[in-house]
């Protein structure tokens, strides 16, 4: 049986989608980790801590092999240190989307790899990416018209920056892939500490 690359321990198929961009195996292993923010918890410890915890919940998983690392990943739209999570209701998400409208926001997305490496030792990385996103203005109409796409309804922030969301978006400084809910180069790098190499040479070519 040949094993995956990796675990992820997240059941977004955008996740999915974007390791298999660079040509890893993924397999999805089930964690259950309650999503709620501590007391005086900054966004960006909140999404380190989730990554973290959903990386380890997976590692327990009892299908998991213990030679293959495991990947948590979570993401937060931020506006004022407020944190934007999937929107509840239409009402929720149309809140959401004017207070996005005309202004920039933060996206933060933490990664979290648990595992072994490629010496065979017990090892834990974190990452953080951060990318600042700008909307142009949208009317009351357009967030309406927006939301009954049914593209908002499963989005942190109620929107998604891969799909017609797009269109909202004036600028994006930092990392595309990470407002989509992985950033690939930071996972790349701590993937590469567990011995997967992602369009690498071997370290005796470099």
């Amino acid at each position: 049986m040949r094993l995956p690359d990796l675990y992820l321990a997240s059941a977004s198929p955008r996740r999915r989608e974007l390791l298999a961009q660079i040509g890893l195996r993924v397999e999805v292993v089930s964690q259950s980790v309650k999503e709620h923010l501590l007391d005086n918890e900054s966004p960006e410890n909140y999404v380190r801590r989730l990554a973290l915890e959903k990386a380890r919940a997976g590692l327990l998983m009892p299908d998991t092999h213990q030679q293959c690392p495991v990947l948590g990943a979570d993401t937060a739209v931020v506006v004022d240190d407020y944190i934007l999570g999937k929107p509840a209701s239409e009402a929720a998400a149309l809140a959401m989307l004017k207070q996005l409208s005309g202004r920039t926001h933060r996206v933060l997305s933490a990664v979290a790899v648990v595992g072994k490496d490629n010496l065979g030792q017990d090892r834990v990385e974190t990452c953080l990416s951060q990318s600042r996103v700008r909307f142009r203005r949208i009317d009351e109409q357009e967030c309406l018209a927006y939301w009954h796409t049914g593209e908002p309804a499963d989005k942190a922030g109620a929107y998604g920056i891969q799909g017609l969301g797009a269109a909202f978006i004036e600028h994006l400084e930092g990392s595309y892939s990470g407002v989509m809910g992985l950033p690939l180069f930071e996972t790349s790098e701590l993937l590469y500490r567990f011995g997967i190499k992602v369009l690498r040479k071997n370290d005796k070519d470099q």
